[in-house]
């Protein structure tokens, strides 16, 4: 039998990687007994990670959300993606590059000496995409109010400013959006703003908040930076249904100043296994919705089915395609094309260019 240290660790380890677990699943893969197992969880919870207990056969135990945040445990594949991405976000001008690099201050201490080695060759630097638009950072606690109320279906309170700039919100050259009006960013001297909150997305490396505003009974986008949530949220409201029933459409129409499914031929979404502030960061001309932890849902125009396909495939994640079929059937298309090229790559070399 291990030691009690490196038996906690793999027990926390187990815990870490699946929502529930059965007692005796947890005997067998540490080959102990269900009386050490409710041990080894006694002493976890005695360290702070909030582990319940889960009625069945022989018992089952599941490690949930607590106040605090406990210890965590990551193995060393997961400890160096996890540097990375705080590297990524740390080199980025959004509101979350200093958080991002205070905690990638707090990793670099605790990892070992090996993992530390890699990390530090693995030192990367966030090139975002030139834009002549000032940086236009938003804090992590605004995008998490905003997408709460959104989720929770209540209504948004809210002051909105411009940042000490008089201007339209989304800027001249998007028709039909909210404008601002008097007074300072989050200043208390006028009711606040209410809104139905109904999705939040980016554009242009921008986030936005569309919404159905009740004080002008109509639709309006947002911008989130703009936002100053007025705590609590109002009550709870049935959603309405969007213009065209597709968020993505109804973005790219309000920037496009024209109908949703005009401009390029070939418009598709797809769901990228991919944070969406991250594939955000390299879309200039689609929409970018939050999926779940790690996944967002991307809309993209093309002028063909094929190129769309390859616009996609950029991302470098995996790919489920929402829709149309045309689109299942250019990466299906591109798949053949792609082996094709790739069993000449036994050949020795590419003939053709520079070929002698």
């Amino acid at each position: 039998m291990p030691k009690t240290s490196a038996r906690l660790l793999a027990l926390l380890s187990l815990l870490q990687s699946r929502r529930d677990w059965p007692g005796g699943v947890l005997a067998d893969r540490l080959d102990i007994s269900l009386r050490t197992v409710r041990r080894d969880v006694d002493r976890l919870r005695e360290l702070g990670y909030p582990i319940a207990a889960i009625k069945g056969p022989d018992g089952g135990y599941r490690l949930r959300a607590g106040a605090d945040l406990p210890p965590l445990l990551f193995d060393d594949e997961q400890a160096v993606a996890l540097t990375v991405a705080l590297q990524i976000a740390a080199g980025g001008t959004g509101g979350l590059a200093e958080p991002a690099a205070r905690a990638l201050t707090t990793i670099r201490q605790v990892l070992p000496t090996r993992l530390r080695n890699r990390v530090e060759a693995l030192d990367v630097t966030a090139v975002e995409r030139p834009t002549t638009r000032p940086s236009t950072p938003v804090t992590g606690d605004v995008l998490l109010t905003i997408s709460t109320a959104v989720r929770r279906h209540e209504i948004l309170r809210f002051d909105y400013g411009s940042d000490a700039v008089g201007s339209n919100a989304l800027g001249s050259n998007a028709p039909g959006n909210d404008t601002l009006g008097s007074g300072a960013l989050g200043s208390g001297d006028r009711p606040p703003r209410r809104a139905e909150p109904h999705h939040v997305v980016t554009w242009d490396g921008r986030w936005y908040l569309i919404a159905w505003d009740l004080d002008r009974d109509d639709w309006r986008t947002f911008r989130a930076d703009r936002i100053v949530p007025r705590i609590p949220n109002g009550p709870r409201f049935t959603p309405r249904e969007l213009p065209g029933g597709d968020v993505a459409g109804y973005v790219i129409a309000k920037f496009r100043g024209s109908e949703a499914g005009a401009g390029r031929p070939c418009r598709g979404t797809v769901l990228l296994d991919r944070p969406a502030a991250e594939v955000a960061l390299y879309t200039r001309d689609g929409v970018v919705e939050e999926a779940g932890p790690g996944r967002c849902r991307l809309t993209l125009g093309s002028w063909s089915w094929t190129g769309l396909a390859a616009a996609v495939a950029r991302y470098d994640a995996d790919v489920e395609v929402v829709g149309p079929p045309e689109l299942s059937r250019a990466f299906a298309h591109l798949a053949e094309r792609f082996r094709v090229a790739g069993e000449g790559a036994g050949d020795g070399g590419v003939s053709g260019v520079g070929g002698g």
